[in-house]
């Protein structure tokens, strides 16, 4: 079992781990930059968990912003039966891709 960390970030909780690549809510940093999650909600590693209440004390996350896009398009209709009123849009909703650097805790 590696070392893993639960990060806090748009509202969401991620399970990361060092090296890995993942997908979180838009954030206003431009790609190559460092960024820094102190939110951590649980750290694990081989000597066992810590669960923090709300957050682990001292602990912190280091990644690496790869990317800002958008995901792909979906489509939302709505619409109200019997009544002639529909709609329809399209929504993409905007990502940050980071690589996750260091666990430190």
């Amino acid at each position: 079992m590696s070392k893993y960390a639960v990060i806090e970030t748009g509202g969401k909780q991620i399970r990361v781990a060092e090296g890995e690549t993942v997908y979180i809510e838009k954030l206003n940093v431009e790609a190559d930059q460092t960024v820094t999650f102190d939110k951590i909600v649980a750290l694990g590693a081989e000597d066992g968990l810590k669960v923090g209440a709300p957050y682990v004390e001292g602990a912190a996350v280091t990644a690496k912003v790869l990317k800002n896009g958008k995901a792909k398009k979906i489509t939302v209709f709505t619409y109200k039966p019997k009544k002639g009123e529909k709609r329809k849009m399209g929504h993409r909703q905007p990502y940050t891709q980071v690589q996750i650097e260091s666990i430190n805790g």
